[in-house]
């Protein structure tokens, strides 16, 4: 693989002779799957009936195949490095987009490609492309005083039940919530006090004109003998008036396409709670978006930013091999209205489905442009309900999902693809019956390191996904998914 400049100074720090006089821990995560998607499109026909901003209909691949088969892998490597009892330096060391790639994925190939009549045995991927690229993705200094913990650096950072912010923790994240800044940790008995400022983005230039900052503050409380949490989370996110690295892209007249947002702040004020009664299990996290986003339905008029939801986690354990629990949810969508923009979108780490939400599916006929696991539960209100058997060696877990949209198209009115980010103006109703879901996930727990899992999904797949933006709507399919994967962790 090709390596940064940056990244060759980390590693020969690492292994330079003055570094062995420090401990260092090293752990981290190497995993790869295999995914096979039947009638990946949701929809009957082979053909491709509708195109643009108005439908949920995903584009048909090369050769007019729905169905799509990858395999991908993930990898992340977190050295730390113990300095002494006042400081440890940490790092993630990851590979590609999203903490990996796909198999057999290169943007060119070698030389040989160009007598491929003689040596179409020896054709292989160029291993210099830059998708295979090592990042360092986190890098931070975690500092102690008797009054506080200091995180100062590139670090993640998670927030309840990680809705919103979400650290990426588990082996198959494949995202994380980054601070490029400083958050210090205050402790006072049950209460964590968590202050945090960093700086998202200095595009243009070093000053004030261009930056992104964020800022804020969360306070938990957590009891453990009474088991019970609650905590709030406020942050700013100002975005100064000459920066153009975030651009409106959600007008389908192309109104303000390609215009930078402006000078903006939008607001996060995240409610969480947590309680358990014995075997029983709640806990709930309401997460809510304000303030103002800036131009981005038009260059005249900034527009506000109220995007919401109710996210629930219940869950009752029997006893020590079976639990069954309760999820639900309520996540806002947005009308089309240029006034304000409404649609609240969960972090991609945060799943409830095997094929409801899980993937990108525009990224399947365009794998170059976009990635696969970009994706995002928004406008919906769903129930998920799970029984889950433990034992030393299996974890099996079957669940039922149904889920409805909050907003749909309606004849003669402003409207918003979810699916593409576009406004447009409905010549049509659509429903709003995203379908119900069938999973099942059984993983073998080789040892404490290594497991493999196999995970199905039978989506019977909602008349939401017919629209047309016609009165002849697509006649519905319903979709499957079937994954075995293998997941190192060490």
């Amino acid at each position: 693989m090709k390596f940064s400049l940056k990244l060759l100074t980390l590693a020969t720090l690492l292994i330079s002779s003055s570094s062995y006089a420090l401990p260092i821990d090293w752990h981290g995560v190497f995993g790869v799957d295999s995914t096979l998607i039947d009638a990946y499109r949701r929809i009957d026909s082979k053909t491709q009936t509708t195109s643009g901003d108005t439908t949920t209909e995903p584009a048909l691949a090369s050769g007019g195949h729905a169905n799509a088969s990858f395999q991908t892998y993930v990898f992340r490597l977190n050295p730390v490095l113990i300095i002494n009892d006042s400081a440890t330096l940490k790092g993630e060391i990851t590979s590609g987009y999203g903490r990996g790639g796909r198999l057999g994925d290169s943007s060119t190939q070698a030389k040989e490609a160009n007598v491929a009549h003689a040596l179409y045995t020896f054709n292989r991927n160029d291993t210099s492309s830059t998708n295979d690229d090592l990042s360092l993705t986190q890098l931070y200094a975690e500092l102690y005083a008797d009054s506080a913990t200091y995180l100062i650096g590139r670090h993640p950072n998670h927030w309840a039940l990680g809705a919103v912010q979400n650290s990426g923790e588990n082996s198959w994240d494949r995202h994380f919530n980054v601070r490029d800044g400083i958050t210090m940790k205050v402790k006072l008995d049950n209460f964590t006090f968590s202050p945090y400022w960093a700086k998202i983005s200095s595009g243009g230039s070093l000053t004030r004109a261009t930056n992104v900052k964020e800022w804020g503050i969360s306070l938990l409380y957590d009891n453990s003998e009474r088991d019970f949490s609650f905590g709030l989370l406020y942050s700013k996110k100002r975005n100064n008036a000459f920066n153009d690295t975030i651009k409106a892209d959600v007008s389908s007249d192309n109104t303000s396409n390609g215009s930078a947002l402006g000078q903006n702040e939008v607001k996060i004020t995240d409610i969480y709670f947590k309680k358990a009664f014995g075997p029983v299990t709640f806990a709930v996290e309401v997460p809510l978006f304000s303030g103002e986003i800036g131009y981005l339905y038009n260059n005249n008029q900034k527009a506000k930013f109220g995007g919401k939801a109710v996210i629930i986690e219940s869950n009752y354990e029997l006893n020590d091999n079976w639990n069954f629990g309760i999820n639900a949810g309520k996540v806002s969508g947005d009308n089309g209205i240029e006034s304000s923009f409404d649609a609240m979108y969960l972090n991609p780490n945060y799943q409830i489905a095997n094929v409801l939400f899980r993937y990108n599916l525009s990224a399947i006929a365009n794998p170059s442009g976009e990635s696969v696991f970009d994706s995002y539960i928004t406008n919906a209100t769903y129930a998920k309900f799970f029984a889950q058997y433990n034992s030393e060696h299996w974890t099996v877990k079957l669940s039922y999902i149904f889920a409805k949209a909050e907003e749909v198209a309606k004849s003669g009115s402003s409207a918003f693809n979810h699916e593409s980010y576009k406004k447009f103006t409905a010549s049509a109703n659509q429903k709003d019956d995203l379908g119900s879901e069938i999973d099942l996930d059984a993983d073998y727990h080789w040892n404490n390191e290594i497991t493999v899992g196999f995970s199905a999904g039978y989506l019977m797949t909602g008349d939401y996904y017919g629209f047309t933006n016609t009165a002849t709507e697509n006649k519905i399919d319903d979709s499957i998914v079937l994954q075995v994967k293998t997941a190192i962790k060490f």
